[in-house]
């Protein structure tokens, strides 16, 4: 059963166009609405009982994938899922709608009337647009995601063209969201090769430079992985969070883009008037030994560590990081800051497995979380290593300072 359902999945990540239509046609949807909830363990059962009703069993095949993506999309789209249509790499690919309502701000901010969206995928942020009072024009390469993107942003004028033919209106902005998957260069499981270089984006990332190098209202979505150094100077970079996990960096040309080259935007999940934003001028102070170690470690936000921005969090709480690049930041002030975790420090001491071993022992410590940054080892075996005995837990933070790797024992303080 769980073998059928895997095939589905997996086969379907690029449906071909006729099987899309045939899933947007009214059988299709009738189809879909009959479907009981998605429950892997009742594939074939399912399937059976539809096939005997007299459906086709190709249209069988690609509404039970879709059953499953809608069911896998509840975790991005919420409710709206149920009704929005999917492909396996568009809804990886697909732009949150917290964060994409975020996109059409920016938009609308500059007083922007017509957006086109090249390479709008299942149209998540053309849908955003356009709820957001813009005119659309989606235009994507495949016919069978363009067809999607037509079922779920029907506001959008959607085409199936090279975005790098369509021919722009001078006073239209242009948002854009290369892919980032290989076409025809499928893993084991048949997804499509996800791709983290910009010079193997569709459309190129020459492309998407020169469009903004016009003064055009041009932003693009691109990896967190994004180099900083590769951001053109007539340009700003925001690193994007949702719940901590760090999904995008935008890139803003011409009237969209932000006073600060670089910044970090914490996306609210209930509203977005409650985003952070975050950005300095200021380099943040390092600290020079393990004295430095104060009585409270503040965590910054993913998207703050990815901007370079951490220097805000040292400015927020008087405080000095533990080693650049890396988010920590060690004070002796207890401040709540929006864009970063409180712990308070209980313990800190050079990484030595022994000495670390018989201080845990000694508080009866016999399981440990280990959070690890700037270091390499294996968890597993550092773990066994410990040899722990007891029944209390604690919270290591296994990190550098100044040239020398340190454990701080952190209590969470939020």
């Amino acid at each position: 059963m769980r073998g059928a359902e895997t095939n589905a999945e997996t086969n379907a990540g690029a449906p071909g166009a006729d099987s899309v239509r045939r899933l947007l046609s009214d059988d299709g949807r009738r189809l879909l609405a009959q479907l009981p909830p998605y429950d892997p363990d009742r594939v074939l059962s399912v399937t059976d009982r539809l096939r005997a009703d007299g459906h086709a069993p190709d249209l069988v095949a690609a509404a039970l994938t879709q059953s499953a993506l809608r069911a896998k999309a509840t975790a991005k789209f919420g409710a709206a899922a149920a009704g929005m249509f999917f492909t396996a790499d568009g809804l990886e690919q697909a732009t949150r709608p917290q964060i994409a309502a975020g996109h059409a701000q920016r938009f609308v901010d500059a007083e922007v009337d017509t957006v086109f969206d090249l390479g709008c995928g299942i149209g998540s942020d053309a849908e955003a647009f356009a709820a957001a009072g813009l005119r659309v024009h989606a235009v994507d390469l495949d016919p069978a995601t363009a067809a999607i993107a037509a079922a779920n942003a029907p506001s959008a004028v959607v085409e199936v063209a090279d975005a790098t033919t369509v021919s722009i209106p001078s006073d239209a902005a242009v948002w854009l969201d290369p892919a980032r998957r290989t076409r025809g260069v499928a893993d084991v499981t048949g997804r499509t090769r996800r791709t983290f270089r910009l010079d193997e984006l569709l459309p190129s990332w020459e492309f998407v430079t020169a469009l903004g190098a016009s003064g055009r209202a041009v932003g693009t979505k691109l990896s967190p992985s994004f180099p900083l150094s590769a951001l053109p100077p007539e340009a700003s970079a925001q690193w994007v969070s949702y719940g901590g996990e760090v999904l995008e960096c935008a890139v803003w040309f011409g009237p969209l883009a932000d006073a600060h080259r670089v910044s970090a935007r914490l996306v609210d999940a209930s509203s977005a008037s409650n985003d952070v934003v975050v950005h300095t001028d200021s380099v943040a102070p390092s600290a020079d030994s393990i004295d430095d170690v104060d009585t409270y470690l503040y965590e910054a936000d993913r998207a703050v560590v990815r901007a370079g921005v951490t220097a805000a969090l040292t400015d927020a709480v008087g405080g000095v990081e533990l080693s650049p690049g890396l988010g920590h930041v060690s004070t002796d002030q207890r401040i709540d800051v929006g864009f970063a975790r409180r712990f308070r420090v209980l313990e800190t001491m050079p990484f030595n497995q022994k000495a670390l071993r018989s201080w845990l022992r000694l508080r009866r410590i016999g399981r440990v979380t280990v959070k690890k940054r700037g270091v390499t080892f294996d968890d597993a075996t550092f773990r066994r290593d410990l040899k722990l005995k007891g029944s209390d837990h604690a919270l290591l933070l296994v990190t550098r300072l100044a040239e020398t790797q340190v454990v701080l024992v952190l209590d969470p303080d939020d």
